[in-house]
């Protein structure tokens, strides 16, 4: 499908004013991947599997409740578009609350969990005994990583995205420093190695709650900032959208660990190049997730303000722009794959493995910039039960049983398993598209 990618500039400026606060933020966000995946790169491919391994598996862990995320943003959104910024903060205040009786309780029982269920994921002893501990630290973080999303959702909703900025920078800033001690034993601290990484997340995860809550005082205390909670209708309509966003983040990240299970199948060098591919793509990605998310915010408030046509054309304008941004983004990975990948990866066979995925990759940012502007426009309207939908079906009914076919069990290999990857989120980036165009996301109450 041809797009026009001319946007007006009043609309691309105010898409970029909110798009690039966040897009700052999560350039630092993933920089903790980043920094954790080239920090550990130097102890071999067991401990860089079991960090790539071991992050998916938290990330799986924590889905249901990042999920609190988009149902803050879609309806404090909606409400800042009414006028209503009171029960924007009310809103929050009822997410935080959700999040600090529900994280302690799954961190409890999922850190019981670790070292029984991880066997299962890897059978290589050198990455089991590297991955159990540097989970179970990140486990123990849940309930600040819950409120860090609530409080996200928030901030961007109400075109305050330069305070969710400047909240990462600091976290991620405190985690770098906390590696370099923690991993190596620098600053006269012990050398713990992969365990130290995930200390340093825990950590710098507390922190980044901690200012949040100052923050949340300082900007959001006349607007009822833990004084009031959202009425029965609106803890239902936070409920409704949080819960499918949850569950749709719950299979995608166990999608993940299903596929480096997949991938496992094939080899342990095939799952280090894999760790990384998935490292660098998070990264590249960013610009694409922070106009998503813009996107969500404009939505929301176009619909507060009853114009459904202006939220249409918003989303349109996003998928534009962010078309434009991941293209050349992805450039380097297609021409120059192998320099991209000798950041992270030290061993000469394991960037062969890599080099064609990368170069996939590369090709494929334009159908990734799509996904995600027309999944976000969707759950800036409400229409998470659809978006979950579609998102578990494509990576569940799809991509996962022919990834097992084509890679292991035919012998394709990692370069197979990538192409089946790439071609899995262009049918979900069509999709989303169609269901954009048929408007029935309009009529949804928030």
């Amino acid at each position: 499908m041809a797009i026009n990618l001319q946007v007006s500039p009043d609309r691309r400026t105010r898409i970029l004013s909110l798009a690039l606060p966040i897009i700052g933020g999560m350039v630092s966000q993933n920089l903790l991947n980043i920094v954790d995946t080239a920090m550990v790169g130097f102890l071999g491919d067991p401990a860089l599997a079991a960090v790539g391994l071991g992050g998916f598996v938290v990330f799986m862990c924590q889905a249901l409740i990042l999920g609190i995320s988009t149902g803050v943003q879609s309806s404090a959104a909606r409400r800042k578009g009414e006028g209503r910024p009171d029960r924007a903060a009310a809103t929050l205040n009822t997410a935080l609350l959700v999040v600090l009786v529900i994280a302690p309780l799954m961190s409890i029982v999922l850190i019981q969990l670790a070292e029984v269920a991880y066997p299962f994921l890897n059978k290589d002893p050198d990455v089991i005994v590297l991955g159990v501990p540097y989970i179970e630290w990140r486990l123990g973080a849940i309930v600040f990583v819950g409120m860090n999303f609530a409080f996200r959702g928030y901030w961007n909703a109400l075109d305050m995205s330069r305070v969710y900025m400047n909240t990462l920078v600091i976290m991620h800033a405190c985690n770098i420093v906390l590696n370099y001690g923690l991993i190596f034993g620098n600053f006269g601290l012990p050398a713990y190695g992969v365990t130290g990484a995930g200390m340093a997340s825990a950590i710098s995860m507390g922190i980044g709650t901690a200012t949040y809550f100052f923050l949340g005082f300082r900007h959001a205390a006349k607007d009822g900032f833990l004084k009031s909670l959202a009425t029965r209708a609106e803890a239902v309509s936070l409920i409704r959208i949080s819960l499918p966003a949850g569950l749709q983040q719950l299979f995608f990240a166990a999608g993940l660990v299903a596929m480096f299970y997949i991938i496992g199948r094939i080899g342990t060098p095939e799952l280090a190049a894999a760790n990384v591919l998935i490292t660098v793509l998070l990264f590249a990605i960013l610009p694409g997730l922070a106009l998503g998310i813009a996107c969500t915010t404009l939505v929301g408030q176009a619909l507060g303000r009853k114009n459904a046509d202006d939220a249409y054309q918003w989303t349109w304008d996003v998928a534009k722009v962010t078309v434009i941004l991941l293209s050349v983004l992805g450039l380097p990975m297609w021409i120059v794959p192998d320099l991209v990948s000798s950041i992270f990866i030290h061993e000469p066979a394991t960037r062969d493995l890599a080099r064609w995925p990368m170069r996939v990759m590369g090709l494929t940012m334009p159908i990734e910039a799509l996904s995600f502007a027309f999944m976000h426009g969707l759950l800036g309207a409400g229409d998470a039960r659809r978006v979950m939908l579609v998102s578990i079906g494509t990576q569940w009914l799809v991509f996962l049983p022919l990834a097992y076919l084509v890679g292991p069990f035919l012998g394709f290999g990692l370069l197979g398993v990538w192409i089946l990857q790439g071609g899995s989120r262009a049918l979900n980036s069509f999709l989303f598209i169609e269901m954009w165009r048929g408007r029935k996301w309009q009529h949804i109450s928030v």
